[in-house]
């Protein structure tokens, strides 16, 4: 295949080569040499056009191509970004409910212990109540049982010396320790 852009550089040397005629601006060129070189450019520029033609077809291909690709991969980016998001989205609502559910158990678990510090406390209390009375009793008990004591005393001297009668004296129901109120 004959380049058209050489069969142009020789056509443009034979006029370039060509002897000028004296005083004026024409030149004597090869008849035969010009018009061969004129049959071989029209006999090339079919085959470089259709050349042209399958280079620009070839081309449109590719860029029709190119284009079907570029589209595919941003329908592809497009998929990935919704998925991206969609999961972060779904992160997000997650890490916010489990947020809120860590805040609930936080209050129920500061609402139990303000419960149970109250019941123990209450529980504490009746307990302080109930020993202060039992401690009371016993007191009480113990300080009879020394007045007891003092009445056999007495007892002996009343019995040592007729004349004090019972004047005086404590009855066994009197040195008998008061009941104490129920534990509720």
């Amino acid at each position: 295949m004959v380049d058209v852009k050489e069969l142009v550089a020789q056509l443009r040397a034979v006029v370039q080569s060509a002897r000028s005629l004296p005083m004026s601006a024409s030149a004597v060129v090869n008849r035969d040499e010009v018009l061969d070189l004129v049959s071989k450019l029209e006999e090339a520029l079919p085959s470089a056009f259709a050349a042209q033609d399958s280079v620009v077809s070839e081309r449109d291909s590719v860029m029709g191509g190119g284009r079907d690709e570029s589209e595919r991969i941003i329908a592809e980016a497009e998929r990935t970004r919704d998925r991206l998001v969609a999961e972060s989205e779904v992160l997000r609502v997650a890490r916010d409910e489990a947020e809120r559910e860590r805040a609930a158990a936080r209050t129920e678990a500061e609402e139990l212990r303000k419960d149970t510090d109250a019941y123990v406390d209450t529980r504490l209390a009746t307990f302080e109540i109930t020993l202060s009375k039992t401690l009371e009793a016993v007191s009480l008990g113990r300080s009879r049982l020394q007045g007891r004591s003092h009445f056999d005393a007495l007892g002996e001297s009343a019995a040592e010396d007729p004349s004090a009668g019972e004047q005086g004296l404590t009855t066994p129901d009197e040195l008998r320790p008061p009941e104490p109120p129920p534990v509720g």
